[in-house]
């Protein structure tokens, strides 16, 4: 699928979309390359001075401070297009639990408590005789539950 030009976002997405589309290809790369191998090779010009390696570590320190702000830029909305889609394949199935649409918004203390109820879900469906029986989210809290019942430890909340 093409990606098709959007007329509603504003010039800084512009420019900032066409700087990290090039800031990542070979030919800019390798251009990089070649500044600093003229750097490098003008060391004996400038008697490697003071003056010279201030030239490339200050301007390596400013790319390197605006280039974080743009390649977490670009990670927040790659983050965000990523989750909108698997929200769209959740809602598209059926037999998909929806508790997990939103589940960025969970504290990390959730999501543990979460992760450890698919555990549960891996080990039962391990345990199956057959591979097509599934298991739901809530076989596996119910059985979690069981097993902390068992062995007296505190009942987590749910999910």
């Amino acid at each position: 699928m093409a990606n098709q030009p959007n007329e509603n976002i504003s010039g800084f997405e512009k420019v900032s979309n066409t700087i990290t589309t090039y800031s990542g290809s070979s030919p800019v790369f390798m251009a990089a390359i070649g500044l600093l191998l003229l750097w490098a090779i003008s060391g004996p010009v400038f008697h490697y001075s003071n003056t010279w390696l201030l030239i490339v570590n200050t301007g390596t320190s400013i790319i390197t401070f605006l280039m974080v702000f743009l390649i977490q830029k670009s990670q927040n909305k790659e983050s965000i297009a990523v989750q909108l889609k698997l929200n769209e394949l959740i809602a598209a199935n059926n037999s998909a639990s929806n508790r997990l649409l939103n589940i960025q918004d969970l504290s990390e203390e959730e999501l543990a408590i979460l992760y450890e109820h698919y555990r549960t879900l891996v080990e039962l469906t391990q345990r199956a005789r057959s591979n097509t029986k599934s298991h739901s989210v809530e076989d596996a809290i119910s059985k979690t539950e069981a097993k902390e019942l068992q062995v007296g430890l505190p009942k987590k909340t749910k999910t």
